[in-house]
């Protein structure tokens, strides 16, 4: 991820780890539904481990068993990390991976409350995981693989510490369409999760050059939309809107301390949301694929 990039994504995602987010906003809750958690899994985890960042639900992809390790990929509050340790049980080890220094403090924060001894959180960049190599049954990722630069360079990352058989279980955004220009090089629609992703062919021929089989990367058909329902948040898991159909959302304290200016970035996001249909160009997608033996 490029210098710029990188220090506005982890800006923004940083605000939005502090912004106090969580599954006690009807909207935040109401967004992880929409996307394929179960009331049941909400209540069983901190409320704040859901930010309403979610753009699918990893887990139900992943078949994960008991004494397995499992690594997720831009962890966040630690929603997915938690649910995954639940399902690998103590003999197992859930350990989720952020390069956002807040979001990794607040997983900490988490997991504590949640007295969970078998989850681990690392303060990492998804291209540079801390963990050998061959040591990891199953990685997940939710709505943050689209975020890298430098793609190839992820899926050989996950290639490498995935164990010969280990799966890949992602949940992402993936374009149906090329953007319009203006779109594909907003900073706003890149945090945003939509000007950083890939199509669906490229996604899989990406993954197959990294060695992986029996790769599936399907539209989940979910509306995209969910995001608005969110006070505080909206857009493909942005941390920076402004106002959509009469919503709040963010306020400039969110803003990445760029030359890019609040009122711009906010303006910008705004008008791009009322232009375009996200969901005519972009998708949120299951991707599951093997390791090669």
């Amino acid at each position: 991820m490029s210098g710029h990039r990188q220090d506005t994504v982890r800006s923004q995602y940083g605000t939005v780890a502090g912004s106090g987010l969580s599954s006690r906003h009807q909207g935040v809750r109401a967004v992880a539904e929409a996307f394929g958690y179960s009331a049941e899994e909400l209540d069983s985890i901190p409320a704040d481990a859901n930010l309403g960042l979610s753009c699918g639900n990893p887990l139900a992809l992943a078949s994960l068993k008991e004494g397995e390790t499992v690594v997720d990929l831009g962890c966040g509050g630690g929603l997915d990390v938690f649910l995954a340790a639940q399902r690998v049980g103590p003999a197992g080890n859930a350990i989720g991976i952020d390069m956002t220094p807040e979001m990794v403090r607040l997983a900490r924060s988490n997991a504590e409350k949640a007295g969970l001894s078998q989850v681990a959180f690392h303060l990492a960049t998804i291209d540079r995981v801390p963990l050998a190599d061959c040591s990891v049954d199953c990685v997940i990722s939710n709505c943050v693989i689209n975020l890298a630069e430098d793609k190839p360079a992820v899926f050989q990352e996950i290639a490498r510490i995935l164990k010969p058989g280990g799966r890949l279980a992602v949940s992402d955004i993936a374009l149906k369409k090329p953007l319009p220009e203006d779109l594909a090089h907003d900073i706003s629609a890149f945090v945003g999760c939509i000007a950083g992703a890939i199509s669906i062919d490229d996604y899989e021929a990406g993954l197959r050059l990294a060695g992986f089989s029996a790769i599936q990367v399907v539209d989940s058909g979910a509306d995209l939309n969910a995001y608005a329902s969110v006070p505080d948040q909206a857009g493909c898991c942005s941390p920076g809107m402004a106002t959509i159909n009469g919503l709040e959302i963010l306020d400039s304290g969110c803003c990445s301390p760029t030359e890019v200016t609040s009122a711009a970035l906010h303006e910008q996001l705004a008008r791009i949301l009322r232009q375009y249909n996200i969901n005519d160009y972009a998708a949120s997608v299951k991707v599951f694929a093997v390791n090669a033996d």
